[in-house]
């Protein structure tokens, strides 16, 4: 099926699944973690701040270059920066579908915890060894791994405007619901307003840290999905006289929206339920998943009324996931698209490739915990190839022809033009150096080259390099299979 009957049917079905792609499981678990841990209000600064200067200008890029070329994120690269770096296409797509593998998992431990609360299966259980049993099980997380990949390859099947505009129609607005009514039941609680303080309250001192500014633009990198190729696919379906700047502003807005309705349905509620601050902090600090599948439930058992607002919680993480994972798949399947293949053969290849290649991180929260921090950090490497892209092609010259074009609400200035030139590599090298240097003295300072442990130097480089490798030495052959797609 061409692209051409594959479109989106109005800007607002292109923005619903924009903001679907952007809201994830992030939003939920990791934003109030982070926020937390990094003071709060003081917090909210830079991650604010690194929205304009990482995100939507990487948000404007990944857009332009999609409409531009009418193919996935390696036809794009081809088409923006020339078939030499076919590779560099390659690597941005293989590291989302490394992450895809285990988000999949991530996914079906939502709709797992989704079902259970549901049926009243977690009232009264010891909420960390229930996890650690669900976890080490095997069979359970491997089968809702199952139920997340089949039920994302039925929609991207289903096409555009009868899979993903549909399905984002309803999850989209359903989702913001959901969390401005938990946001709402979290700040009617008692004592709420001691988390709300804390979250909203500016300490200057903590400004001087250089680590929380570090952390602000790791969230907005990770959160808004920018530089993950989604964007890229999703503007393949996109009107040629989309307003790309209004989107991107649009969809990066929206994301933070939900991160802060997230962060005030959490950390209130945390603080209310929890017998001291310091109890609240300790239990914010329980990690992603710590927090949302053991602290979560153990508070919301607390709550009045609280097995209805803990599947809530659950349904919306659910929802948020799924819209996520489906960006991830159709990603995928345009790759192969582009290479050929219909729609219908290629997500039945991504299907079972993704369910397969799940496997290992569903049945191993060590592997799991290996892939997230070797693709999580590869997404850094992601946004540094899209800037190139846009230098390779000429900033200002993307600028006024891939960006700003007739029908625009908003152009977008030579702002766009510095960042992506010179902001973004700094941002990555600053940022990728941060990340290593704390895997060199806090993750795993006695072992940092060994490519077998989880969060070190030498796992990631390994990785890394074979992708890479193998890539650049197959970039004809990249180059030859993608210009077999119907554009």
């Amino acid at each position: 099926m061409s692209v051409q009957n594959e479109m989106f049917s109005s800007r607002w079905a292109l923005i619903l699944a924009s903001l679907g792609m952007a809201i994830g499981a992030g939003n939920i678990w990791r934003f109030p973690r982070i926020a937390a841990e990094n003071g709060g209000g003081s917090f909210l600064i830079p991650w604010i701040l690194f929205l304009f200067l990482w995100s939507i200008p990487l948000i404007i890029a990944e857009y332009a270059m999609g409409r531009k070329s009418r193919k996935g994120v390696i036809g794009s690269f081809i088409t923006i920066m020339g078939p030499k770096f076919a590779w560099m296409g390659a690597f941005v797509a293989f590291c989302t579908m490394g992450i895809m593998f285990y988000y999949s998992v991530v996914t079906g431990w939502s709709i797992r915890y989704f079902y259970v609360s549901l049926t009243g299966g977690l009232a009264g259980l010891d909420h960390a060894a229930e996890w650690s049993r669900y976890t080490s099980s095997g069979y359970g997380p491997v089968f809702f791994h199952l139920v997340a990949m089949s039920l994302g390859a039925f929609v991207i099947h289903r096409g555009v405007k009868g899979g993903i505009e549909k399905v984002n129609k309803v999850v989209v607005p359903l989702l913001f619901l959901l969390l401005i009514i938990a946001a709402v039941r979290a700040l009617t609680l008692p004592g709420a307003a001691e988390g709300l303080n804390y979250l909203f309250s500016v300490d200057f001192e903590k400004l001087k840290d250089y680590r929380v500014w570090l952390e602000g633009l790791s969230q907005s990198a990770w959160s808004t999905g920018a530089a993950w190729g989604l964007l890229m696919t999703y503007a393949v379906y996109m009107d040629k006289k989309e307003d790309i700047v209004l989107n991107s502003f649009i969809a990066g807005f929206g994301n933070n929206a939900a991160s802060l309705l997230a962060g005030l349905a959490v950390i209130p509620t945390v603080f209310a339920l929890s017998a001291s601050a310091s109890v609240a902090m300790d239990s914010l600090g329980a990690g992603n998943t710590g927090l949302t599948f053991i602290v979560i439930p153990q508070l919301f058992e607390k709550m009045p009324g609280g097995a209805v607002f803990e599947t809530l919680f659950f349904l919306a993480l659910s929802l948020a996931a799924f819209s996520s994972l489906l960006a991830m798949i159709e990603m995928s399947t345009r790759i192969f698209m582009d290479m050929g293949m219909n729609r219908k053969k290629a997500i039945k290849v991504i299907g079972v490739t993704g369910f397969l290649l799940g496997i290992p991180s569903a049945i191993s929260l060590g592997f799991f915990n290996n892939q997230d921090w070797v693709w999580g950090i590869g997404l850094m490497v992601s946004g540094l190839f899209v800037a190139l892209a846009v230098i390779k092609y000429g900033a200002d010259k993307f600028r006024e022809e891939l960006v700003n074009v007739e029908g625009n609400d908003i152009q977008a200035g030579r702002w766009f033009s510095i960042i992506i030139k010179w902001l973004i590599p700094i941002e990555f090298a600053v940022m990728l150096g941060w990340w290593f240097w704390r895997s060199a003295t806090e993750f795993d300072p006695d072992a940092i080259w060994n490519p077998f442990h989880t969060y070190n130097i030498g796992t990631t480089v390994m990785q890394w390099a074979v992708v890479l490798t193998l890539f650049i030495v197959f970039n004809k052959m990249l180059v030859k299979m993608t210009s077999k797609g119907e554009s």
